[in-house]
């Protein structure tokens, strides 16, 4: 009886150990663009960078840089998440199917790409909803200003920066923190 107290024991110690290694940023589920249910502690131990972005957007050609992100430093441990948005402008108003093929054919986009989700108010997804909390981080709290805002997040799983949709995949700003919180 004392083993199986112990070993008992033990289990819900690791569970509960296991539970507090797993960074609140990965705690969530989202479906790929494929409709897919994933749970995000696959991205566990990798810099994420997660991106709303939206097909007929000023922005759109920064899936170019994106694409070159993902080929530069996919192996490196980077993973960008690409969250399809139509709150913006009505920028995105294709199917995940439609969207899916523009971002391939025309883009070669080889990175992860999910269903399309609401950003911001109360129908946001719930990464969304921890993305843009006070609770989250102070710094980087707020609602998403427009398509192709880019959070960054780290392997800890702590918000390190969060850039408007202006500053491109390739600027040296982003590059710069991308390969810093590799280096970590």
């Amino acid at each position: 009886m004392r083993k199986l107290l112990s070993t008992a024991m033990l289990g819900l110690v690791a569970t509960a150990v296991l539970a507090e290694e797993t960074p609140k940023v990965l705690s969530f589920s989202a479906k790929t663009i494929t409709g897919e249910n994933v749970d995000l502690t696959k991205y566990k131990g990798k810099v994420l960078l997660v991106v709303n972005v939206a097909s007929y957007c000023g922005y759109t050609n920064q899936y170019e840089g994106l694409q070159a992100l993902h080929e530069k430093y996919g192996d490196k441990g980077l993973a960008v998440l690409g969250f399809p948005c139509n709150q913006f402008g009505k920028q995105e108003p294709k199917s995940e199917g439609e969207i899916q093929e523009f971002c391939k054919t025309k883009f070669k986009v080889g990175f992860d790409m999910f269903s399309k989700v609401d950003v911001n108010g109360d129908e946001a997804c719930d990464l969304y909803k921890h993305l843009t909390s006070k609770e989250s981080d102070p710094d980087f709290a707020g609602p998403v200003k427009w398509n192709f805002e880019k959070f960054l997040i780290s392997k800890d799983g702590k918000i390190v920066g969060r850039y408007r949709s202006a500053v491109k995949p390739e600027s040296t700003e982003l590059t710069k923190a991308i390969e810093t919180e590799l280096g970590k």
